[in-house]
């Protein structure tokens, strides 16, 4: 299925981090939700989902990215961000269309399946 902009709906990023680097994670975290309008999700101690690595989502609208890529790109102090895009197709979400920031790490792609 071929995919339009205006097929996405929102985005995620998801800030990883291990027990190393939990506190600077958890200070990103802060820094994001007071500057930006996204949903902080819970911060998961544990992968989750396909996330190999501890994590924490950020859902935020297609407005938003423009604003919200570059200062990650700046100020994400090494963490890997993991951002993907919401357009109903969870598979390709997750593999063809999606932009890491650092490092990019194998997904467990067995839970779209």
């Amino acid at each position: 299925m071929k995919h339009h902009p205006e097929d996405i709906q929102g985005y995620h990023a998801h800030i990883y981090f291990d027990a190393e680097t939990e506190t600077q994670a958890r200070s990103l975290i802060e820094r994001v939700a007071e500057r930006f309008a996204v949903t902080v999700g819970r911060v998961h101690c544990r992968p989750v989902g396909p996330h190999p690595c501890w994590s924490c989502q950020l859902a935020f609208g297609p407005e938003l990215f423009a604003e919200l890529m570059p200062w990650l790109i700046l100020n994400r102090q090494g963490l890997v961000v993991f951002t993907h895009p919401l357009t109903g197709d969870d598979l390709a979400d997750h593999t063809d269309y999606v932009v890491w920031l650092g490092e990019a790490q194998p997904l467990d792609l067995s839970v779209f399946h």
